[in-house]
């Protein structure tokens, strides 16, 4: 009798502390996965911040680069036209096969007819005036 309540004894205690064990260690991991939860929940939220920052930051640098390059052909623009003197546009037009009359500097009316006859054969509005169109077309005959 005695080793029969001892064992009944040892029973209870072993599922009291088993069902003790059971709920703290239940109560262990809810804690756990209420911390993880808020954890995951912080990771997210910082997730979004950064979106939102690398967002931003491809907007100003897609706003930059824009500008950077605006720039760039404005100053490509105004170095690529650079007003030729009367006496280039003579021996550009005397290489290019349209004659200017003589090389002295002055813009008589054979150079202005050879002009307008270089502007008329390469489709160039013709006005008899050497703008930045006709000079681009042109001044490749200066180098010759």
């Amino acid at each position: 009798m005695i080793q029969r309540v001892f064992f009944l004894g040892l029973g209870l205690l072993i599922m009291a502390l088993t069902s003790g064990c059971a709920t703290t260690s239940q109560k262990k991991l809810a804690q756990e996965n209420e911390t993880l939860r808020l954890q995951v929940q912080n990771l997210e939220k910082t997730i979004e911040q950064k979106d939102a920052e690398i967002d931003s930051l491809r907007r100003s640098l897609s706003q930059t680069t824009e500008e950077k390059y605006n720039l760039y052909r404005q100053e490509r623009l105004s170095q690529s036209y650079k007003k030729p003197t009367i006496k280039q546009i003579q021996i550009a037009l005397k290489n290019a096969g349209f004659d200017p009359g003589p090389i002295d500097g002055t813009m008589g009316k054979k150079t202005r007819s050879a002009i307008r006859e270089f502007q008329r054969q390469n489709g160039l509005v013709v006005d008899g005036k050497v703008g930045k169109k006709t000079w681009a077309v042109l001044s490749a005959y200066l180098k010759e």
